[in-house]
């Protein structure tokens, strides 16, 4: 039996002893015991708890891996994610005040990717069990919308359909304005059979549309969500902010921060997140590598009344970043990329000298390193926001306001 005491917590949520020695679902500042294997310690008991240590939300905190801070309280998760963020700065010598992130509620999760797996008596759906390949069914989950959980029991229907007798399917749903949008993957190949069975499922629990690995095998309605102004189509697999609560917050904070610009470049638009609120104000050139998603931001501007003028372009912007000699022309910037952050595209940023440039980003780490270019090329950074839309995760992300001085 070895006994750490915890010293603080690593960007996947576990205790961190001296060692260094990783304990799972521990808390800095807690004396824990458990068998050392290798540098985890197995079967943690938690000798003194720490008192941010609180009872998990929900049933399945201790099985389930859809979640990692369930047993911190939410001011403890809020600190530390805060400082996540600041430590990820100062790593470039990047000092700024930062706010209390802005939380989503407990079940505010519009999207989830569930997996299902026949079994000898059905089907099983749900989240994977931590470190592992076993489904547990999260009936009364805590963290996705209400209507997401209710639909697990189609999800199953669906694996009866769609599911190999080996293999495990996985289905994202969307909850959109007009009803669930369900995206799989890993499931069999399609026939007529199979098609038709989809359309028998998808009028018994009166889905929006079902696609399969990609392609839309039906729709019985479009799926529309409301994105500012404006009436957006998703296409299926298009990327979406988490919750309809965090993606207020992103667009509130960019709004403000590009408030007098006429002139805006959307750098990694998605289907108009930042386009379509910002387009009430200002012209807007989109830039998004995924083409479905423009045309649905186009199809969005066209059809909503009020809005100045969105122009759109498909372009890679990891191989082939809108030049600096383009950039020139914009009074301000909105840049939203992977957690791979966007290197090159901030490199032409920086030297186009955007007045204004609202980033938002997923990944602390990525987001310092770009913001450093930034600064280094006479840019000050103004203000960050966290935004937690992952409640409960590791996952930190935020918004931020650089300005170029003179």
């Amino acid at each position: 039996m070895t006994t750490v005491t915890i010293k603080r917590l690593g960007h996947l949520g576990d205790g961190i002893a001296d060692g260094p020695v990783y304990v799972p679902a521990a808390l800095p500042g807690e004396v824990v015991s458990g068998t050392l294997v290798g540098d985890h310690l197995r079967d943690p008991k938690i000798d003194t708890p720490s008192g941010h240590r609180v009872k998990p939300p929900c049933q399945h905190a201790k099985s389930c891996g859809g979640c990692q801070l369930q047993h911190a309280a939410d001011a403890f998760v809020s600190d530390w994610k805060r400082d996540v963020v600041r430590q990820a700065l100062a790593a470039h010598g990047i000092a700024i005040d930062l706010p209390a992130p802005i939380t989503s509620p407990p079940q505010s999760r519009r999207r989830a990717t569930f997996s299902v797996r026949r079994t000898k008596k059905g089907a099983l759906a749900g989240f994977h069990m931590k470190a592992s390949d076993t489904i547990i069914a999260v009936t009364n989950c805590q963290l996705v919308h209400p209507d997401l959980t209710a639909a697990l029991p189609m999800v199953e229907a669906l694996g009866m359909l769609g599911a190999s007798r080996k293999g495990e399917m996985s289905v994202r749903l969307t909850r959109t304005d007009t009803g669930l949008d369900v995206a799989v993957s890993g499931g069999k190949p399609m026939d007529i059979d199979l098609h038709q069975a989809l359309a028998g499922l998808a009028r018994e629990y009166d889905l929006a549309r079902i696609s399969w690995e990609g392609e839309i095998a039906l729709q019985r309605r479009a799926p529309v969500l409301r994105i500012g102004p404006a009436d957006v189509t998703v296409p299926p697999g298009a990327f979406l902010q988490a919750t309809q609560h965090g993606e207020t917050a992103l667009i509130t904070a960019v709004v403000q921060a590009l408030t007098g610009a006429k002139r805006i470049v959307d750098l990694f638009s998605g289907c108009g997140t930042f386009a379509l609120p910002l387009a009430q104000n200002a012209m807007v050139h989109a830039v998004e590598g995924d083409r479905d998603m423009t045309n649905a931001l186009d199809q969005a501007w066209r059809n909503t009344a009020g809005l100045k003028r969105i122009t759109h372009e498909p372009r890679d912007l990891f191989r082939n970043p809108v030049l600096a000699e383009d950039l020139v022309r914009f009074d301000a910037a909105v840049i939203d990329p992977p957690r791979a952050g966007a290197g090159a595209q901030v490199a032409e940023l920086a030297q186009a000298r955007i007045p204004r440039i609202a980033h938002v980003s997923c990944n602390p780490a990525t987001f310092a390193r770009d913001c450093a270019t930034l600064i280094r090329a006479g840019y000050s950074l103004d203000w960050v926001r966290v935004v937690d839309q992952f409640r409960w995760s590791t996952h930190v992300e935020l918004v931020a306001l650089l300005r170029l001085d003179g």
